[in-house]
């Protein structure tokens, strides 16, 4: 029986246009992310579900309006080879769920991508209902009950499918909220053996890992607890505890929130860059108030694309010329990628429009490529209203200067889906329809239907400018700009995501993106801002040509691009980054907790429940700060006095800690060590305070206590936190 390894578990996996079984970024990368494992001979398996009909195939009608088709999948069409799974006694390998207290079963298709095996989950068996059968068409649907079904059948279903296949992963990996109920039924399986449920909670969160890479509250799945109620109803007690129990790992404002559930049940979190891990630190932050923001156990492991999929051809055969051998398996190291830099600019630059005349002549582009062409700018993405699409179009006068200038035309060039149910985002695709067919805009404005892989690969290897105007800090990371700059395609973005790591001064355009204002405001500068780098940098260095017959300079800041970014912004390197960092101390974790019959996991689950039981007795009675004094610890320097009560709770077992503000969104601690008890149970704790503020009083200081253990995957792994009367840092 195969043991070990890594299961993936994702609700979108985005391998090639040919198998829609994707809408966007997360689906793309979670192909990109197997694709790498498999490139770096990772033991990944990967869970999906396989929808029927996928994910829509947009079409745009005479009024700019988005209409959604939705033909059956093919698998036979698919370059990847789809097949059903079998059993040993090749029978289609069927597994059963329940949902809504009636069985529902799914068969398992695998889709072999180099050493890594994706397998997929459907519904459309013979002996479901029609509606059952149709429970996975699409993805992201709309209706509720549908979409707790096909999560149900994702992450319950998921990891029944590993165990039918006899795969025994050492680490389970929730690639968004989506798949978290993988954890009960994880807890499920080892509560049927006996295991005690909070001693089999402690060992399914040991071994499992959470990425999230949603930045806002709506981003995501949320369930009503009457509607969990009905779903779970019959499951609650299979794990080994009660109702309330089961649903406090999800429970927030009333309602049960999947990622709140893959939180609680995971040992490692991380977001997708490091303002993005930022960001669902303050996320997380309302769900965990009595912890600073700073503090809140979020990891980041930035994006990046999969350079075999996403390089043009063209530049393939450039880097095989001129990069040192067996660079395509070498993309994390700089040296290989600064040979960039001696390849002859006129090269480059030929093998560039190249790339662009073939994107102008696949997608059917009204463009005339006379010569170099027009600068042309691309922006594709799913068409959601804090990506802006429209903020190009703020100033509709000063823009049609731009784009409209004969001896330097501009075009921009739009591509995107919005979600069915995503009204705004439709408007905005009728909008830049409209918008093309003014006069001032016609042949300089177009929009590309249909958006999906094929056309990304076109898009990112033939624009010259790749646009990205998100709303601040909303673009958890995006990733096509990643795939536009290994192509030589030049970045101008918002200072979001990736990018605000990835940008530096010569590689592209930084649009400040300022976040402390109103949304209007921040609008308006940000359009100012765009416009300003079109009329006085970006369209003077692309049509700045000299003696030559293409812009030398231009090409200097592509090579730039390349040479900054492409070793940093691929997926071998992050895939690296999951191993190193997040897959290999899981699994080390996950053996630890399970051996000798779970000993661990039930010392770790038994000294919570103690911690609990007790920790409403801790309390911080008196907090003086003696500045310039004296004390036990140290002479004239800054120092804490505080008297603790800890109750029947070991002094050993809490961190003591002076915590203040630095004034720069950070935090600053200091340790403070038992010098006296007082009584039982009553302690002294006095310590130093490290370079703090001159006015220590303005630095919002306090003192606090949490609960500490060696087995604990982060320092605050209990979520608990008991402070001083005056006010917490946040």
């Amino acid at each position: 029986m195969p043991k070990g390894g890594v299961a993936y578990f994702s609700a979108e996996f985005g391998l090639d246009e040919s198998l829609p079984i994707y809408s966007g970024g997360l689906g793309v990368l979670a192909g990109d992310h197997i694709k790498a494992a498999a490139d770096l001979n990772i033991p990944l398996t990967g869970v999906g579900l396989f929808y029927s009909k996928g994910y829509f195939q947009q079409r745009i009608d005479e009024d700019g309006a988005q209409q959604q088709l939705y033909p059956p999948i093919d698998p036979d069409a698919s370059i990847y080879p789809v097949q059903l799974v079998r059993d040993a006694e090749e029978k289609p390998l069927v597994i059963e769920v329940t949902i809504d207290g009636r069985q529902v079963y799914a068969k398992a298709w695998s889709v072999q991508v180099g050493s890594v095996t994706l397998y997929l989950l459907n519904t459309d068996v013979d002996s479901n209902s029609g509606e059952d059968r149709r429970l996975t068409d699409t993805l992201y649907p709309s209706d509720p009950n549908v979409r707790i079904s096909q999560e149900i059948l994702l992450g319950i279903g998921g990891a029944r499918l590993l165990a039918a296949l006899g795969i025994q992963p050492d680490v389970w990996h929730m690639n968004e909220g989506h798949s978290a109920f993988l954890a009960l039924e994880r807890i499920r399986t080892l509560s049927a053996e006996g295991v005690p449920f909070e001693t089999a909670l402690e060992a399914v969160k040991a071994s499992t890992v959470f990425t999230t890479h949603t930045p806002v509250p709506a981003g995501h799945d949320v369930f009503p607890i009457d509607l969990i109620d009905r779903y779970f109803s019959h499951y609650y007690w299979q794990l080994g505890t009660d109702r309330e129990r089961i649903l406090s790992l999800g429970r927030v404002d009333g309602a049960f929130n999947m990622t709140r559930l893959a939180v609680s049940t995971s040992s490692k979190v991380n977001g997708v860059s490091k303002l993005h891990g930022e960001v669902t630190q303050d996320l997380f932050h309302r769900w965990m108030p009595y912890i600073p923001r700073q503090d809140i156990p979020v990891d980041s492991v930035t994006n990046g694309v999969h350079i075999g999929t996403w390089l043009a051809d063209g530049m393939k055969r450039l880097f095989d010329r001129h990069l040192p051998s067996g660079w395509a398996v070498r993309t994390q190291e700089r040296d290989v990628w600064s040979s960039v830099r001696d390849i002859p600019a006129a090269e480059l630059w030929e093998e560039h429009q190249r790339a662009k005349s073939e994107m102008v002549r696949e997608l059917d582009l009204p463009i005339d490529m006379s010569g170099d062409g027009p600068l042309i700018i691309g922006f594709a993405r799913r068409f959601a209203t804090y990506k802006r699409a429209l903020l190009i179009f703020r100033d509709l006068e000063r823009l049609a200067r731009i784009v409209g200038d004969p001896q330097r035309p501009v075009c921009l060039v739009f591509a995107g889906k919005a979600h069915p149910a995503d009204g705004p985002g439709k408007e905005l695709i009728q909008k830049i329809v409209e918008l093309s067919r003014e006069e001032r805009f016609k042949d300089r404005v177009h929009i590309v239907e249909n958006y999906a892989m094929d056309k990304a690969k076109k898009l990112v290897q033939g624009v010259d400018v790749w646009l990205n105007t998100p709303v601040k800090p909303m673009e958890a990371s995006g990733t096509s700009g990643q795939k536009a700059a290994m192509n030589g395609v030049l970045n101008c973005s918002v200072l979001d995501g990736w990018w605000v790591e990835g940008y530096n001064g010569r590689n592209g355009w930084a649009i400040e993106g300022a976040t402390d204002t109103s949304a209007d405001l921040q609008e308006q500068q940000d359009s100012d801002t765009l416009y300003r780098l079109l009329e006085e940098e970006i369209v003077p260095l692309f049509y700045k040509r000299g003696e030559r017959s293409f812009p030398m300079e231009w090409t200097n800041r592509m090579k730039e691009s390349i040479c900054s970014l492409a070793p940093v912004y691929n997926t071998h390197r992050m895939v690296s980054d999951y191993w190193n960092n997040i897959y290999v101390p899981a699994t080390a974790r996950g053996r630890r907790f399970v051996a000798d019959q779970f000993e661990v996991a039930s010392r770790v689950a038994a000294y919570k429940q103690f911690i609990r039981g007790h920790w409403s007795a801790v309390h911080v009675r008196k907090v003086d700060i003696l500045d310039d004094h004296s004390s036990r610890i140290g002479l004239n320097k800054v120092a804490f006095r505080a008297e603790i009560e800890l109750g029947v709770i070991w002094h050993k077992d809490v961190r003591v800690e002076a915590v203040g503000s630095d004034g720069r969104r950070g935090i600053w601690k200091a340790k403070l060590d038992p010098v006296q008890q007082l009584a039982k149970g009553l302690y002294v704790y006095e310590g130093v305070a490290p370079s703090v503020p001159i006015d220590i009083w303005k630095a919002n200081v306090n003192v606090r206590v949490t609960p500490v253990s060696p087995d604990f995957a982060s320092d605050f792994e209990m979520e608990l936190a008991a402070w001083g009367g005056v006010p917490c840092p946040s």
